[in-house]
Parts: structure tokens; sequence; C-alpha cells
């Protein structure tokens, strides 16, 4: 009997190939329709994304965990900037594979006055095509819909200046 060296070999390639960059849908782009796509809010509640950013301005922003250094500091941001945000028409949702319960609790910890949505199966991140981090976690990454199309992203956002770069977003598309 011939013994293998690499005992797990198979499996490290079976992994390998659901890695492959291909293999997830391409993230949207300016001029993309916001997919139609439902999952609960931070209250249980269904939101269908299309229709949330049917009129105005829309942010969906995604990160990876409820509750972690980055993510609380581009949660925080928003918050501090809301004001500012609705201003201008913005409404606000931030996105992550959490479940309600965990997106509750982080919204209520800081205070957030907008909608966390809790994608758990990950079919909001699929729909936006946003890359996957290991164990289902979303890659950091945001979207401004106007009227219902994507007019602006974002796929390196920094957490600490997540609304000056909405803001300057809407100040360059509207002129």
């Amino acid at each position: 009997m011939k013994i293998q060296k690499k005992p797990f070999a198979f499996l490290a390639a079976a992994i390998a190939a659901l890695a492959v960059p291909g293999a997830r849908a391409e993230t949207l782009k300016e001029g993309d329709p916001v997919p139609k796509v439902t999952a609960p809010d931070d209250a249980g509640n269904p939101i269908d994304l299309a229709d949330a950013a049917s009129k105005g301005w829309t942010l969906f922003y995604f990160y990876p965990k409820a509750d972690t250094p980055g993510c609380t500091k581009q949660g925080c941001n928003l918050r501090d900037n809301h004001a500012d945000l609705t201003a201008k028409g913005v409404r606000v949702f931030g996105i992550s594979a959490d479940t309600v319960e965990a997106q509750k609790k982080f919204k209520d910890k800081f205070s957030f006055p907008f909608t966390l949505i809790a994608d758990k199966d990950g079919k909001v991140i699929d729909a936006f095509g946003v890359e996957k981090l290991p164990m289902g976690f979303s890659k950091r990454v945001s979207f401004l819909a106007k009227d219902g199309k994507i007019v602006w992203r974002d796929l390196k956002p920094k957490p600490e200046e997540q609304s000056a770069a909405v803001l300057s977003a809407i100040a360059s598309i509207g002129k």
C-alpha cells in the first residue's frame, strides 16, 4: 500500500478552487441597477434593497463584522456625520454577514441612526458582487445609488473617512 504524502491535498485543491476570483459575481459598477434582493434589518424586518434605493440617494456600505475595530470606526464616522448625509437626502444601510441579533446589539451599542442589514446567508453580498473574506465575511466596500442605479463605488473605503468620501462623491456627481 502506497502512503500518500499529502493526505489532505485533495481538500486543499477543492478549497483553492472555490477561492478563484472569477468564481464570484462581478462587483457592481456605476450604471448598474441596485439588485432586487431582500434581507432582514436589525429589527428582523425584511428590506427590499432595490425598493429602498428607488428614489433619491442611498449608501450601501459593506463591512466584515459587527463590533470590530475598523467596522466600529466606519459606523461611528457615518453616525457622527449622519446629519450632513441626511441633509443631502442620503439613506444609509450597513451590511454584513452578521445575524439580526448581532446587528441590533451593534446598532444599539453605538447609537447608529441608520439601518443595519443582517446578511447571514450572504445573498446581499453575492448580489452586489462583494468579495468574501474567510468565514463568509464581506470585504469592506461602499456603493452609492441614486434613483435605483449605482452612481459611485469605493472598493477600498477608509473607515474614518467614509462620510467625507460619500459627500465628495455627491458633490462631484451633482456637477
